[in-house]
């Protein structure tokens, strides 16, 4: 990381930002189903910043070690690319994710909020954490959101990323039109 940068003046130079999962996207609550799979609770608004950042070409990633059809289903319709679910060597998938995006390390923000997170946030050139991370996640972070896991802490971070890069708010349009679609016709 660029030690004489604070958090603010990085933002400038993000090329991608990675997320993890439970605890991230979520409040980290799960309910396990018969069948294997998983219920998650997500915040609407999160997943908007992400479907807009995607959908307006910015580099998003997901690494985690959690797993699912409906998972797989929410980064579907938030057209999140580059996933990595079910994933135990999260720097392996970092690496991959730097060779397909050609991201460079020091401008990835990576959010983790538990220890499968810290290597990667140590890899990472701008690592940070949801409010409710644990102790050594919010050590190992240069930002710690004001928001928990779940309740707009993703957001925070892309719409940093995106206001500094002037690419935030840039029309009144939604960015998932076939899935209101979907859900008007319910």
């Amino acid at each position: 990381m660029a030690q004489n940068k604070n958090f603010k003046e990085l933002l400038a130079d993000v090329e991608a930002i990675v997320f993890d999962v439970d605890g991230v996207m979520t409040d980290g609550g799960i309910i396990p189903l018969a069948d294997g799979d998983f219920i998650r609770k997500y915040n609407a608004k999160d997943g908007y910043a992400l479907a807009y950042a995607a959908s307006h070409g910015f580099n998003i990633g997901v690494i985690s070690g959690g797993f699912g059809k409906t998972l797989e289903s929410r980064m579907n319709r938030l057209h999140i690319e580059h996933r990595y679910l079910g994933c135990m060597d999260k720097i392996a998938a970092i690496d991959d994710f730097i060779a397909k995006t050609g991201a460079k390390r020091e401008n990835i923000i990576y959010m983790g909020d538990d220890i499968p997170d810290l290597e990667v946030l140590r890899y990472v050139g701008i690592p940070v954490a949801p409010a409710d991370a644990c102790s050594e996640v919010l050590q190992a972070a240069i930002y710690i959101s004001e928001h928990k896991g779940g309740a707009g802490a993703v957001r925070d971070i892309i719409e940093q990323v995106l206001r500094v890069k002037g690419m935030w708010a840039l029309d009144s349009k939604g960015v998932i039109a076939e899935d209101s679609k979907e859900v008007a016709s319910r």
